[in-house]
């Protein structure tokens, strides 16, 4: 006998506004009244005045001139006051902790910062020798595997517009030096799932990473091990980097909605 699934109680009329704002925000153009009923499954009188009572509130904006909808300045400034690294630490650090002492060598939880990786959150080894890096300290985005996995998704096109049409910095001799050789690595991994540092941000230093996605897709993170090459030899990447992977497809778990929760707001 199948078991049965206890029902989450929900307010049907708070679901569709932030099903309307979740609408909007993933949509690359501004979204019509029509989209939004269609959207919702109601009338356009009824969508209209949930989207009116989110402009109310500064949620939503419409254009200039127009009727349709984007983000309002509210969502701006509650994004700006509330600290989303720190809600990622305290979701991710149980699981940084249990990778870091599955290992038995550091493990970094990191965001992206402009063109660098920022470490926000760090668990060290049990060893006479570990990798030094802190948390609060900031990478390069191209050197590391932290920051590669960060870049997964992203093209050519898009990484021109982060770093620039110059060749990057060398820092030891198995850096990546330009954009088309970043892009290929970001193919090699969204196609593998995780992302490797061999020696090219700190010489005789070892990495990987894996990017921390939502539900939806998005990476808002990556988690990872580093340790010295005399310890961590390339034979050792694909079982600790099933290891990491795992690891960041919990967080994004926790991080994300849950299917069950989705499936009742349908």
């Amino acid at each position: 006998m199948p078991k049965k699934v206890a029902q989450v109680p929900f307010i049907q009329s708070l679901d569709r506004g932030l099903t309307i704002l979740q609408a909007v925000a993933t949509s690359r153009q501004p979204v019509t009244l029509g989209e939004l009923s269609e959207l919702l499954g109601v009338d356009r009188s009824s969508a209209f005045r949930l989207a009116q009572t989110l402009r109310r509130r500064g949620f939503l904006s419409t254009p200039a001139g127009r009727k349709d909808y984007i983000l309002g300045s509210a969502i701006w400034t509650l994004s700006r006051q509330y600290d989303w690294s720190n809600m990622l630490v305290r979701v991710a650090h149980q699981e940084l902790k249990a990778l870091a002492q599955g290992l038995n060598e550091t493990a970094h939880l990191a965001i992206r910062e402009g063109r660098s990786a920022l470490f926000i959150d760090s668990v060290h080894a049990h060893h006479v020798i570990v990798v030094a890096g802190q948390t609060g300290e900031l990478v390069p985005l191209y050197a590391t595997a932290h920051g590669k996995a960060l870049l997964a998704d992203l093209g050519e096109k898009e990484l021109h517009h982060i770093f620039g049409a110059d060749s990057l910095q060398k820092f030891t001799k198995t850096t990546i030096k330009t954009i088309p050789a970043l892009s290929r690595e970001c193919v090699t991994i969204r196609d593998h799932g995780y992302a490797t540092d061999d020696a090219e941000y700190m010489e005789g230093i070892r990495c990987v990473a894996a990017p921390i996605r939502l539900n939806t897709g998005m990476i808002v993170g990556s988690i990872g091990i580093s340790a010295p090459a005399s310890r961590f030899l390339k034979e050792h990447y694909p079982s600790h980097s099933k290891l990491v992977m795992l690891c960041a497809k919990k967080i994004g778990q926790l991080l994300s909605v849950s299917d069950e929760v989705s499936e009742q707001s349908a």
